[in-house]
């Protein structure tokens, strides 16, 4: 039988040598993966796509900390992914600090915003929580555009980093992105196993149950919302390094809505489910943008378009996926893609009975 005896074995990361096989595999998958994808284009993806999907994935995972284990609704986190972004650069171009260093300065700014962001959690819940985060997100922006310290409209140019005296190319940062972003995992799956994990899933499933076995709502409300600002900041300060130049117009409330979206395709209450989400709408969002390419589909979308639509409309197809995707998830699988990777595990442990 299959009895956990103390505290450790339920917080051990690997709980099988199988398991450890597999992760160990996959790892040395990630790391031959951009030489993949260079070589023979898996999937017409690029080094670029891989990076952004990676950069995205840690922002789902931070968001699904805060809605899918502590049940808090935030529509404001592309608020926290633009502090990230400009707070590196800033600490990088104008103080010369080294990225290991503004990077973690980055994503504990962003955390202190979530803090002060969480404290109208503790009155606010649901619609209201949604648009105090909304609220938060949308003036975050504002004030960056009229801050000339930000670079105002025009926004900042990214600095060039260099690796052993040459410029770093999209390879070189994968590298670096993965090792964070493996890293971060880590920590996230570690992090829902401790008592503030426990705390946190507590209070998803009945704060009221949760105050009365002792759990101290004000701190771990906050503490969600400063986690899961900390993971965006990181993020957004990868973003502004592989984008090259950040503006103030690029992080709108549509981004706080995909950002959401990636967690509910994913499964909310799942970190693989979070990278899978991430994965699956970042891929969908860039070769959507050019919806002629899309292979069999494509040129039947624009046939279409030109016969009964304007073809200004053709740009509004990858919205219309998402929303198409997020109403079928909700219909048939709640628990998005995690949800489908548990029945189809369950399927094949159980055949043919």
């Amino acid at each position: 039988m299959d009895i956990k005896r103390s505290y450790y074995e339920d917080i051990e990361l690997f709980k099988s040598n199988t398991i450890l096989v597999w992760s160990i595999l996959f790892l040395v998958f990630l790391g031959i993966l951009p030489w993949l994808v260079k070589a023979y284009h898996l999937l017409g993806m690029s080094i670029y796509i891989l990076n952004l999907i990676t950069i995205n994935a840690l922002v789902a995972i931070g968001l699904n900390i805060l809605v899918g284990y502590t049940g808090q609704i935030s529509m404001g986190h592309a608020g926290f992914f633009a502090i990230g972004a400009f707070t590196t650069v800033i600490f990088i171009v104008n103080w010369s600090f080294p990225l290991y260093i503004a990077l973690p300065i980055a994503g504990f700014i962003s955390s202190a915003f979530g803090f002060i962001l969480g404290l109208p959690a503790l009155r606010l819940k649901g619609p209201y929580l949604a648009i105090a985060t909304l609220g938060f997100g949308m003036s975050i922006t504002t004030i960056i555009k009229h801050m000339e310290f930000f670079g105002g409209r025009m926004g900042l140019q990214a600095p060039k980093l260099y690796l052993f005296g040459t410029p770093m190319k999209d390879i070189h940062y994968y590298y670096v992105i993965m090792i964070i972003a493996v890293l971060m995992v880590i920590g996230a799956l570690k992090l829902i196993k401790t008592r503030v994990g426990r705390a946190f899933i507590a209070i998803r499933d009945s704060d009221i149950a949760a105050e009365a076995m002792g759990v101290n709502l004000t701190y771990y409300k906050t503490l969600s919302f400063a986690v899961s600002a900390f993971y965006t900041g990181i993020a957004g300060g990868l973003y502004a390094l592989i984008l090259g130049f950040i503006n103030p117009e690029g992080f709108t409330m549509i981004m706080s809505i995909a950002f959401l979206a990636m967690v509910v395709v994913g499964g909310l209450g799942s970190i693989m489910g979070s990278i899978a989400g991430a994965a699956l709408l970042t891929y969908l969002d860039i070769k959507l943008q050019v919806v002629q390419d899309i292979p069999a589909i494509g040129p039947a979308l624009v046939a279409f378009s030109q016969k009964y639509m304007s073809m200004a409309g053709i740009s509004n197809i990858a919205v219309i996926v998402y929303g198409l995707i997020m109403i079928l998830i909700v219909l048939f699988e709640p628990l998005g893609i995690f949800g489908f990777w548990i029945r189809t595990k369950r399927y094949w442990k159980t055949w043919p009975f």
